[in-house]
């Protein structure tokens, strides 16, 4: 079965070659990590003592997963600090966000490619004594190969969202007689599945998790910590103050081509404020170029985070909180275009209102826990299947606004602000929430500590 996969994966690698090639000379993707992703070399990992622990090896996929982890690696590294904590992401984001978050951890890498001889050879150098998957990133041959080596591997955050159980039972109804038993065992490969809510438990144990293994644990990205103010926050709490700039809404995680739809709630606000500003923040690089010329064609002036002389969060360490002359926002601009990677959740804390992207457009959401964390209210469009648990439980409390235009984004705003006192109350329910749903990272560590207390590596 695992043959047949991996040649799957082949197929599949060989026939995207093509795509991933211009995408790397556009974006100058892929390549640059390419032998990290195929097991080569890992230069971070070069630098630790050769007769170390055993590793703790947390594989966080992207920016969001990195976010929720670092409370769980931070208390990690606290409790077992002669044990080296490497950390893992797939993408480029979520790269850069864990060297700049997570500087406390001995390495950050590349997770290796779902081949068998890509996987033994990060195994060989990463050396774990345990494996953090979190979230639900199911690599087969990467499950498999911990088993035969007997690491035990703990899926800690996990969700099956809506649209991907959609997906299994689809494929089960059509290679049910390979899938089911193939996914079954790859799934008996992991030591605990530490699922968000008993939904999620359900789903895992429908694909083929032994039961007995899994458990509803709650949600990591509850426990985020709340991130400090920042040289480009200081800066701007500043400007928008001195230049009386108001309301300041901070439309986050947009995805490709639903810029156009933020500017359009924003246009929808400046109709009743002539005053707003709008932090636009795209979710991925690739995407500030287009971003810059959305906000041109709609006839706004801007300005780019990239070209403000103000230390990012690579640059902090050793340097003042302000640059040596602040800039000033030009008089005419009401848009700051967020070019940067790391800045956004600071941020929130500025936010008279906020947009959570990813939901105006079939993108499945994002995280709205982060502007609710600071008593901001979520305001999002209908597409939240990747944070349908977490949307519909603040709706439902009054603690969110789901809207299903970006008009009507607008429209959510204008409302909140002509009413203060019900804008308060949403926002102090936003706050509770998130404070009365803490304690996932706990009962991981706890369960995660059974694990590591009896590992002899």
């Amino acid at each position: 079965m695992y043959f047949i996969y991996s040649l799957l994966m082949g197929l599949a690698a060989f026939l995207l070659t093509p795509y991933w090639f211009v995408r790397g000379l556009r974006h100058g993707k892929y390549f640059f990590h390419l032998r990290e992703r195929l097991g080569l070399s890992f230069p971070a990992l070069a630098k630790l003592p050769a007769g170390r622990a055993g590793a703790i090896w947390i594989h966080a996929v992207s920016v969001g997963e990195v976010l929720s982890g670092i409370a769980l690696a931070r208390q990690l590294k606290a409790a077992y600090p002669d044990r080296p904590l490497i950390v893992s992401t797939a993408t480029i984001t979520g790269q850069a966000l864990a060297r700049q978050r997570l500087g406390f951890a001995d390495a950050v890498i590349y997770f290796p490619l779902d081949w068998s001889f890509c996987v033994r050879r990060a195994f060989a150098a990463v050396r774990p004594a345990l494996v953090l998957v979190l979230e639900t990133e199911i690599w087969p041959n990467f499950l498999r190969q911990a088993g035969q080596r007997k690491i035990p591997v703990l899926f800690v955050s996990g969700r099956i969202s809506d649209r991907s159980f959609a997906r299994y039972r689809k494929s089960f109804k059509a290679f049910g007689f390979f899938l089911r038993p193939f996914l079954k065992d790859v799934l008996s490969q992991a030591r605990a599945f530490l699922m968000q809510t008993e939904k999620d438990a359900e789903r895992i144990r429908a694909l083929g998790a032994p039961a007995e293994r899994v458990a509803a644990s709650g949600n990591l990205k509850y426990d985020s910590e709340l991130p400090l103010p920042t040289p480009l926050s200081d800066w701007l709490e500043g400007e928008v103050k001195r230049s009386g700039r108001s309301p300041v809404i901070v439309a986050g995680s947009v995805v490709a081509s639903e810029e156009p739809l933020a500017l359009i709630a924003f246009g929808t606000l400046q109709g009743e404020y002539r005053d707003a500003f709008l932090v636009l923040a795209p979710r991925k690089p690739e995407q500030f170029a287009a971003a810059a010329e959305y906000i041109d064609e709609s006839h706004r002036k801007f300005v780019r985070r990239s070209a403000l002389p103000i230390p990012g969060p690579a640059q902090v360490d050793g340097q003042s909180n302000s640059p040596a002359r602040d800039p000033a926002i030009p008089d005419n601009a009401t848009v700051l275009l967020l070019d940067s990677i790391g800045e956004l959740a600071s941020l929130y804390r500025l936010a008279d209102g906020a947009f959570v992207g990813g939901s105006l457009v079939p993108s499945g959401g994002h995280n709205i826990l982060e502007p609710a964390a600071f008593g901001k209210v979520p305001v999002f469009g209908p597409s939240m299947e990747n944070f349908a648990e977490i949307a519909s439980r603040f709706v439902s409390a009054g603690a969110a606004i789901q809207v299903e235009s970006p008009e009507d984004v607008g429209v959510a705003w204008i409302e909140l602000f002509r009413n203060p006192v019900r804008m308060r109350e949403m926002s102090e329910r936003a706050r509770s929430l998130v404070e009365s749903s803490r304690g996932a990272t706990g009962r991981a560590f706890a369960k995660i500590a059974l694990h590591l207390n009896g590992a002899t590596r």
